[in-house]
């Protein structure tokens, strides 16, 4: 198959508005180039031990890339790439804001990725890794490895949303909890809940090859399939869905888009007990006075906020 590639031309304060533009518009399979050099802290967590002499200065500029299947107007993406950065032109540089079409097949971009997605330590005591790496040497025991192959599944557990909800899943589960993962791409929230000792896991999302994916991913990890399940469904649409998962979660866990989270603010208490809590992350703060209402208006009390560069993650619980 061949895909149509677009790049836009950028900067790296407005890498992240697109990108997240691009997945509200269904988007995948986004790809940020630019030349921000590594903190000390991302060179030890993601197990770095040499970058190239010749690393370019961060000159500001990026690049946002996307490849597009047969099933999207590619004019029309671009037209709504373009109204996009001019939007977000009034308030920050967005730079040339150029955007570039080629084609390419699929065989030359699908598995590229996986040279650049190595393994990598979050929260001290989590290692993800992607399936064709090595545990880390420096793994110990005490160590949570997780295995990951996202396909064309969401989640490697590098990306801000994803580092957000592992941190209040660590702040906030106890031992035995029950946990709805909803939009559960790869596996990997679900994954790191069954490890942190929740009783049962059950991960939901729209795309059913997500759903395979997070299967694989169960198996590679040798987790039980009565312990952590996976479900194809949209909570918003199918009420059949809605009435299979019941009542009984202690925590609901959202690490989707700030456009899907505001509708879903209205059905999520049905899935919660009483005392229960719903992390919410995927939202990029922009818009993120606009989740914080929704979530007000449906009933829900904040009582956590926490901020990553761009992005935000809410931890509620139900207004008592």
């Amino acid at each position: 198959m061949k895909w149509t590639k677009l790049t836009i031309d950028t900067t790296c304060e407005a890498e992240d508005l697109i990108s997240a533009f691009l997945e509200e518009e269904g988007v995948l399979g986004v790809q940020i180039e630019d030349n921000i050099p590594l903190t000390e802290e991302e060179m030890e967590t993601m197990f770095v031990d040499l970058l190239p002499d010749d690393m370019p200065e961060n000159d500001g500029t990026a690049k946002v890339s996307c490849f597009l299947d047969d099933t999207f107007d590619v004019q029309e993406i671009k037209d709504k790439v373009a109204a996009e950065i001019r939007r977000l032109s009034e308030f920050l540089p967005v730079g040339t804001g150029k955007i570039t079409e080629s084609e390419t097949k699929e065989e030359d971009w699908r598995d590229n990725w996986k040279a650049y997605f190595k393994p990598f330590r979050l929260y001290d005591n989590i290692i993800i890794k992607p399936t064709w790496e090595e545990v880390p040497e420096d793994a110990t025991d005490e160590d949570i490895v997780i295995e990951i192959d996202p396909g064309t599944a969401f989640g490697t557990g590098s990306h801000e949303t994803t580092r957000l909800c592992i941190g209040q899943l660590k702040k906030y589960m106890k031992d035995g909890d029950e946990i709805l993962d909803a939009g559960s791409g790869s596996g990997i929230l679900s994954f790191v809940c069954n490890k942190l000792g929740a009783k049962h896991v059950l991960g939901i999302d729209i795309d059913p090859i997500a759903v395979d994916v997070a299967g694989e991913n169960r198996d590679v990890n040798h987790i039980p399939a009565e312990a952590v399940e996976f479900k194809c469904g949209n909570v918003l649409e199918d009420q059949k869905l809605v009435e299979s998962i019941g009542a009984n979660y202690d925590i609901v866990v959202a690490n989707i888009l700030a456009d899907v989270i505001i509708p879903m603010s209205a059905v999520v208490q049905k899935f919660m007990k009483d005392d229960g809590i719903f992390i919410s992350s995927g939202i990029i703060n922009i818009k993120e006075d606009e989740v914080r209402q929704a979530l007000l208006d449906n009933n829900f009390d904040i009582v956590d906020t926490v901020y990553m560069n761009d992005w935000v993650s809410f931890v509620a619980k139900k207004h008592v």
